[in-house]
């Protein structure tokens, strides 16, 4: 209750402390029941007078139902209140964007400000270092590539690939809600691992044939290269798939906001990336890599016979 000649009064007032075997305990004075049922009831509550009358407290106060913290919190010797609200059906990300563009509109008094903290705060953290673990995984991937293939021609045609084995994932998230969220950047990274080692395994095997099987460069090779490696390509996809799709059949239940998005983004980019690395890595790699590998030059021995002196 507030009452504008005596600050907030609670239904229970605060007299004094009692002290029992080191302890402090509160004090409190409450009203009967009956009187505590209305704010009416409270605004006739008789109030001694220093002539030793009475006078109604409505008289005196004005007698309201007000909100009042229980408890102060204190942050970098400031105090704060913390406003707290659940997202359901929507993006949280977009209700973020929308709630601080509400606050920018706020007019607040001298001394106080909004900020926006929470899961979604923690969110763009962790986005902000997984962009950064992204590019130096990205770099890791292009010299993996290099050391692998042996030419730079090779290692930039199928890094610049890769992002194509993204686009499965993207399609089963935007048919199971089109929310992006962090469970879902982490399955984009698998899937690019994925495909940056499925493209490693074919195109050194092509480059073995080539080598030391004496394979001729040529449609040949291509068909003979994924043939051979299609069932460990395959049997990739299918073990990954198989102990993900628990994961997506349960769906968005209480303790799955991080596996669901995932397993969903990775089983879609499981797709795209093993159709990618059995259908357009070989017709690129017949179109680009021919003369990438080099072949060790034979050596020779030449015979010479060494001159003779003298007569028979």
């Amino acid at each position: 209750m507030c009452g504008s000649a005596s600050g907030i009064l609670m239904a229970g007032e605060e007299v004094g402390d009692l002290f029992r075997g080191g302890r402090a305990y509160d004090v409190n004075v409450w009203s009967t029941a009956a009187t505590r049922n209305s704010v009416a009831s409270v605004a006739n509550l008789p109030i001694d007078t220093p002539a030793g009358g009475h006078v109604r407290l409505g008289d005196v106060a004005q007698v309201e139902i007000a909100p009042a913290s229980s408890v102060i919190y204190r942050e970098n010797a400031s105090r704060r209140i913390d406003v707290g609200a659940n997202v359901d059906g929507r993006d949280m990300g977009a209700v973020a964007r929308e709630v601080e563009a509400k606050l920018q509109e706020i007019d607040f008094p001298l001394g106080y400000h909004a900020e926006l903290l929470g899961e979604y705060a923690e969110r763009q953290a962790a986005q902000t270092r997984l962009l950064i673990f992204t590019i130096g995984a990205a770099i890791g991937v292009l010299l993996i590539l290099l050391a692998s293939f042996g030419s730079w021609r090779l290692a930039v045609l199928g890094f610049l690939t890769l992002p194509s084995a993204l686009v499965g994932g993207l399609i089963a998230a935007y048919f199971t809600g089109g929310i992006i969220s962090l469970g879902s950047l982490v399955g984009f990274l698998t899937i690019f691992g994925i495909a940056a080692r499925n493209k490693i395994m074919l195109i050194n095997h092509y480059q073995h044939l080539e080598r030391h099987e004496d394979e001729t460069f040529g449609p040949q090779l291509a068909l003979r290269g994924a043939g051979e490696r299609l069932s460990p390509i395959l049997m990739t996809a299918l073990a990954t798939g198989l102990a993900l799709v628990p994961l997506a059949w349960a769906g968005d239940l209480p303790g799955h906001e991080i596996e669901h998005p995932m397993a969903i983004v990775i089983l879609g980019g499981l797709v795209t990336s093993t159709l990618l690395n059995l259908f357009v890595v070989p017709s690129l790699y017949l179109q680009f890599g021919k003369g990438s590998t080099q072949t060790a030059p034979e050596a020779s021995i030449a015979l010479t016979p060494h001159p003779t002196f003298g007569g028979d």
